[in-house]
């Protein structure tokens, strides 16, 4: 019921200006820094963490941030995923090397969690005709797990494989020529993680973008989306020269360092309410 009357406000708010929707966004994030204290000790550990050389102030200026773009965003997705074409075209932008969409090479569009990730996988079947897979996790909630589904999948040639679905549904797509919209960023445990620097600390990481690469003979891009006072703007990188090797390991680590320097401009519109550090490598404690 909850998620439903949810789904119900969500798309109420879709007709608001959007400065007024941003507004109630700001004001729910502050008020959420105060009160959601776990999540806010995460964000301000890992900042501390990644950042040792900006001063405490300048950690928590980040996560403030961090969690006022989170609502800002969170609530973005009413009109995104309901207003007319036209709105969503005019305020979601798509720039930087867009030639590497053209055409039929198979392509890996490398999108880290920045809090605009789903405004940017819309302006990717808005400005393409190309097939369009992404991977999700089912969510608990089935009226917002359906809500997630039909916004993401509103424009274009998309398909949403659950992670369950294993690996031959996404090298199959690859190698037909579409675009995989990837987001290996996370730390999901140690099961098929390998530990590289993040920061300068070993994060359990993923090597699933050079494994894809690699299997689907694709090229990579990467794809950061911020938030702007007039919408989204998302970028797309060229693609990473010399990319895949052979070396998992040291593919991975390079997808960490691009990553780093994709933040480091933006470093509140980042992810950082998640335990990017739980999992250790043996012996070590945790950092939380």
């Amino acid at each position: 019921m909850s998620g439903r009357l949810g789904v119900w406000l969500m798309g109420l708010l879709a007709y608001l200006p959007l400065p007024v929707l941003r507004g109630l966004g700001w004001v729910l994030g502050r008020i959420l820094f105060v009160l959601v204290v776990p999540r806010r000790k995460i964000a301000l550990r890992n900042l501390a963490l990644c950042f040792p050389q900006a001063s405490p102030a300048q950690h928590r200026a980040w996560a403030r941030e961090a969690f006022v773009v989170f609502c800002q965003t969170f609530l973005d997705r009413s009109w995104l995923w309901s207003a007319p074409r036209e709105v969503v075209l005019r305020r979601v932008k798509l720039q930087g090397a867009l030639h590497e969409l053209d055409g039929d090479t198979p392509t890996i569009i490398f999108a880290p969690h920045f809090y605009g990730m789903d405004a940017g996988g819309l302006a990717l079947p808005l400005h393409t005709t190309r097939a369009f897979t992404s991977i999700f996790s089912t969510h608990p909630n089935p009226a917002l797990d359906a809500w997630f589904m039909r916004g993401r999948q509103r424009f274009g040639d998309v398909r949403m494989l659950n992670r369950a679905d294993g690996v031959k549904p996404i090298i199959s797509s690859l190698r037909k020529g579409g675009l995989l919209y990837l987001l290996p960023d996370m730390d999901f445990g140690p099961n098929e993680s390998i530990f590289v620097p993040f920061y300068g600390m070993q994060a359990a990481t993923v090597p699933s973008l050079s494994r894809f690469a690699r299997l689907g003979r694709a090229k990579v891009v990467g794809m950061v989306t911020r938030l702007t006072p007039e919408g989204y703007v998302a970028e797309i990188t060229p693609a990473w020269e010399h990319f895949p090797t052979d070396d998992v390991a040291f593919d991975t680590a390079r997808m960490n360092r691009e990553l780093e320097r994709y933040i480091n401009p933006i470093p509140g519109q980042y992810y950082w309410v998640h335990k990017r550090f739980k999992t250790r490598p043996p012996g070590e404690p945790s950092v939380y």
